[in-house]
């Protein structure tokens, strides 16, 4: 552990407070691919290279990783967090006219998600019972081999 604090002391005295992937990824808790993801995403980009040719990044970049996984976790998809990320902060107006039809549509697909979650219970409680009293052949197997989609011939 000393090594990694004295690497990242000579990383942060000699690059001005910057963070290499694994570091960066380590402050935010996610593996080092989904910060490299979100750069082919466009929405977090190094701030500069090491000497070395390592990707470093600037404490704002820090903040901008934890607020798109703050996002994420809230049910934001990340379109929505490009978007987000795109609106000056700060705004009262911004919060009621785009962050409220984002919140929007994020609640509806929520809600729509919600209801197939529902009717998938439903059928899975059905098959269950189906199951369980089955004393011979399994009614839930024959239901799902009669009610399978021929397939297309090519």
């Amino acid at each position: 552990m000393k090594a990694v604090n004295a690497s990242r002391a000579k990383t942060a005295s000699t690059e001005t407070s910057a963070f290499t992937i694994s570091e960066l990824a380590r402050e935010v808790g996610v593996p080092t691919t989904t910060v490299r993801y979100y750069e082919r995403a466009g929405l977090l980009m190094p701030t500069t290279r090491s000497r070395a040719g390592y990707r470093l990044y600037s404490p704002a970049a820090l903040e901008r990783l934890r607020f798109i996984r703050a996002a994420q976790s809230v049910g934001f998809a990340l379109d929505d967090v490009a978007a987000l990320l795109d609106l000056e902060t700060n705004q009262a107006s911004l919060c009621q006219t785009e962050v409220a039809a984002l919140l929007e549509k994020r609640l509806a697909k929520t809600e729509a998600r919600l209801r197939d979650l529902k009717r998938v219970r439903t059928h899975l409680s059905a098959a269950l019972t189906k199951c369980r009293a089955s004393n011979g052949e399994c009614a839930v197997m024959q239901e799902l081999s009669t009610n399978r989609k021929p397939r297309r011939k090519k």
